[in-house]
């Protein structure tokens, strides 16, 4: 398998959290989302992945776009250690931690929206700051008291256990913090994220120990 990832995209940074569970090999091509332009915005690219975004997972002469369902399909394909439980409830419910960072907190800050506020709408840096921490806020606000309050959530989103939660809560963080936002005023998510970057598979994730790390 081949993963074209940048060491900073968080959704990229999901996917390498779930192969490193699931202890599955993998070839690391860089794809950086900012020199020249971007790599991802390249012709060469946009043959493995015409949306010009990233991760994409090639595996074989197959190629799966988009974080969540390279990571489902990596479930599927790989289903030992599981990374979603087994009822059906409590599956919907690690779906839903998962999706409100992916879906609701993560698309209102990424590297495009970011350009976007900055180039064509010409908002200086520190406002284009300040949207992404009011988000990030905001979001993160109601999910903490979503875990706080939930008798599923252990040393992890799910138990003690890894899942599809914290594949999508980790790298979300670890962006929170690089915009210089205080995450320990959110408790539960805070000590989530501490017990998760003291495990194997999520360290090795990391971004600053990724081969195209800067």
């Amino acid at each position: 398998m081949k993963l074209y990832s940048y060491f900073r995209s968080s959704a990229s940074y999901r996917v390498r959290i779930a192969l490193n569970v699931k202890n599955l090999p993998y070839d690391y091509v860089p794809v950086h989302l900012v020199r020249d332009g971007g790599e991802q915005l390249k012709p060469d690219y946009r043959k493995v992945n015409p949306d010009g975004i990233v991760p994409t997972l090639v595996d074989g002469h197959d190629a799966v776009p988009q974080s969540l369902a390279i990571i489902e399909y990596l479930e599927e394909t790989h289903p030992e250690p599981p990374l979603l439980p087994k009822a059906p409830l409590d599956r919907a419910y690690v779906r839903s931690v998962a999706l409100q960072v992916a879906c609701e907190i993560h698309p209102l800050n990424n590297l495009r929206v970011l350009k976007y506020l900055k180039h064509t709408l010409c908002v200086d840096s520190d406002a284009k700051d300040a949207w992404y921490r009011h988000w990030i806020d905001a979001g993160f606000a109601t999910l903490d008291a979503h875990l706080a309050g939930d008798a599923r959530t252990g040393k992890l989103c799910f138990g003690d256990t890894p899942t599809l939660a914290d594949a999508c809560l980790i790298p979300q963080v670890f962006n929170a913090q690089r915009f210089n936002i205080d995450t320990t005023k959110y408790s539960t998510i805070q000590r989530i994220y501490d017990h998760a970057m003291q495990l194997d598979a999520f360290a090795r994730a990391a971004p600053g120990v990724q081969p195209d790390a800067e």
